[in-house]
């Protein structure tokens, strides 16, 4: 354990561009090779559109890394946060920050989002994408990639989280994005039984799911126990009734095209037809 945590709080750029480019090569194969649905799309423009997305995550993930270093150092410097009141073993220190990072760093502002209406309309780029594969994990507004990165130094400063334990959370998290969101069932009959401790495929399928009450479902990262614990688990046995998209935009010219996409924050808000936020 004390070298694999060596390893991730000195980790290569090398190891995170394998992670992130080599995942999208691997999980673009998979689901070309076997997939859960039959899109009948530009595979290539619709990478094209999430690959900007995704470039402008990693611009504002560098950009920010010096206050997440920041954070970590001084915490650790001062022993500060939720880790440090109980003397703990190296390897559940480990697991017990992977889990509260993926707590509020996740789940509490994916949930937020879905909550909070002007969070809501930079989130709404994410769902959007009426055609989910491996590219659309990264699809986030810049916007909203700010205030995830603000929410998980948040995490940071209140867990005690040291740069070892954030750099391997975030390495699961790259991950997890590519698996859950590949158009594959990845894993066939075994989804159901994982998505006990995991977020799996077809678990977080639901959550793109065009319309509520589903939209507002399973907003977990890496573990689905924070949806079990707070009521927000769905699970959907026939995969074939899901329909992708958000019911606000499901025009191509609105969902499918950049400018619009990123203008989507600063245009009127939408009442869906089951609005979560009323009429105003």
């Amino acid at each position: 354990m004390e070298d694999l945590i060596a390893f991730f709080t000195h980790v290569p750029m090398w190891f995170r561009a394998t992670i992130l480019i080599g995942g999208l090569v691997v999980f673009w194969i998979w689901e070309g090779l076997f997939p859960l649905f039959n899109f009948q799309y530009h595979k290539a423009k619709h990478a094209g559109v999430n690959l900007f997305f995704t470039l402008t995550t990693m611009i504002i993930g560098f950009g920010m890394a010096g206050l997440l270093l920041l954070a970590s150092d001084t915490v650790s410097a001062h022993q500060f946060g939720l880790l440090y009141l109980i003397d703990l073993p190296l390897w559940l220190q480990v697991l017990v920050g992977v889990l509260l990072l993926d707590l509020i760093g996740a789940y509490f502002i994916h949930w937020v989002e879905h909550k909070v209406k002007w969070m809501w309309k930079f989130h709404l780029v994410h769902h959007t994408d009426t055609t989910i594969d491996v590219t659309s994990g990264l699809r986030h507004h810049p916007g909203e990639t700010v205030f995830r990165i603000l929410f998980t130094i948040l995490a940071v400063i209140a867990i005690g989280a040291p740069m070892g334990t954030i750099m391997l959370y975030q390495s699961l998290s790259i991950l997890f994005a590519h698996l859950t969101h590949a158009n594959s069932s990845l894993f066939g009959k075994w989804d159901k039984t994982l998505s006990y401790l995991l977020v799996t495929p077809n678990m977080h399928k639901v959550h793109h799911h065009y319309t509520q009450p589903w939209t507002d479902t399973n907003f977990g990262n890496i573990f689905s126990l924070w949806d079990r614990l707070f009521g927000t688990f769905q699970y959907v046995d026939d995969m074939k009734k899901m329909k992708y998209g958000i019911d606000t935009h499901m025009k191509a010219e609105e969902n499918a095209k950049l400018t619009n996409l990123l203008a989507i924050p600063f245009q009127k808000y939408r009442v869906p037809p089951e609005s979560k936020f009323g009429s105003k």
